[in-house]
């Protein structure tokens, strides 16, 4: 069910939004916006594909409105006071139900789910950071994340092109904080931000401990840096592959980054 592809350099990519499957028996719960599926990330998984070699990738192919992994398993909020989407989410982005009448999960639904998609995604993510950090006594999470870029229900304004989130610096070092923000303010057209609306979800903020060795980050793209922001959320080659050349230098100064003596 988690897809794995297995390098041995340090960096890890963690990608929890990109799927869409949903098993029968919940899409039958959905209504016709539950069913639009429209906070996924994405084409992230194929954004990212082959940017760099030798890394390690970890994926869900389930959808988010099934449980979302990037939330904490005990549904405790990331943005206290703001609007935001919980562990199993009842609305979208956009604040709308996505469930039919009567049919959002219960408590105990809600922990099924958790046991058996939440927990096995986080089982494999755990496994390869250490496997990572066993070859070269520490590991880099680097999560990865897209979404529309104007959201009135969660953020005003536009949200800046790539948004790094290191919970205001504490999931990992310093340098590795520094030399993403320097590649995304370097990139010729693009916006960037630090720890703005996105500070990390829950997977960078519960993995991101540097005095261990295990170091995180997320970045949230904006989508329409590389797809079209609405349904059916086509790929745009030409603005896709200018965003992957700056993302490939993001990965390849963390993938030969190494800790100071």
């Amino acid at each position: 069910m988690i897809e794995v592809t297995q390098g041995v350099s340090p960096l890890v990519l963690g990608l929890p939004h990109t799927g869409t499957d949903v098993p029968p028996d919940i899409w039958e719960c959905l209504n016709e916006a539950g069913r639009a599926l429209a906070d996924t990330d994405w084409h992230i998984h194929n954004l990212y594909a082959e940017l760099v070699e030798d890394i390690t990738t970890v994926r869900t192919p389930i959808h988010r409105y099934v449980i979302d992994v990037n939330r904490d398993p005990t549904g405790i909020s990331l943005y206290p006071g703001k609007n935001t989407t919980t562990l199993a989410p009842l609305t979208d982005f956009d604040g709308l139900p996505i469930w039919r009448e009567g049919m959002a999960p219960d408590k105990a639904e809600i922990s099924r789910r958790r046991d058996f998609y939440h927990a096995p995604y986080h089982a494999a993510l755990t496994a390869e950071l250490e496997r990572v950090k066993a070859i070269h006594g520490f590991a880099i999470l680097y999560d990865c994340h897209s979404i529309r870029g104007d959201i009135p229900f969660l953020f005003e304004g536009r949200l800046p092109d790539f948004n790094t989130g290191t919970n205001l610096g504490t999931t990992c070092a310093p340098e590795i904080e520094a030399l993403t923000v320097a590649r995304c303010a370097a990139a010729e057209g693009y916006t960037s931000t630090l720890n703005g609306r996105f500070k990390g979800g829950w997977t960078t903020r519960h993995y991101g401990r540097p005095a261990e060795g295990l170091h995180a980050i997320q970045m949230e793209l904006a989508q329409a840096t590389y797809c079209q922001e609405s349904a059916p959320w086509t790929y745009l080659p030409e603005r896709a592959d200018n965003l992957r050349t700056h993302l490939t230098k993001i990965l390849t100064d963390l993938k030969n980054w190494r800790p100071s003596a």
